[in-house]
């Protein structure tokens, strides 16, 4: 098993490890509730990543929580443009 970005719900942001060949995975959230994430490759020409993405998100909000949080990271950083 080796880690991968999950987005959106109680674990965005974080890598958990996650079963290779798995198309979605149940994480615990309390003590009794469970969501769902459903495995996604994002590709731009011969390069991808995949990631595990919250039920409740369309491709399109991945993709726009993807920009905003790396927007956050370059401004952010040592050294990076406010």
């Amino acid at each position: 098993m080796q880690p991968y970005l999950f987005i959106g719900g109680h674990w965005d942001g974080l890598s958990i490890p996650a079963p290779d060949d798995a198309e979605s995975t149940q994480m615990l959230v309390g003590v009794t509730g469970r969501k769902t994430y459903t495995r996604l490759t994002l590709s731009l020409g011969d390069v991808s990543t995949t990631a595990y993405v919250h039920e409740s998100l369309t491709p399109e909000q991945t993709l726009n929580s993807l920009v905003e949080y790396y927007k956050a990271w370059a401004v952010n950083r040592p050294g990076g443009g406010r």
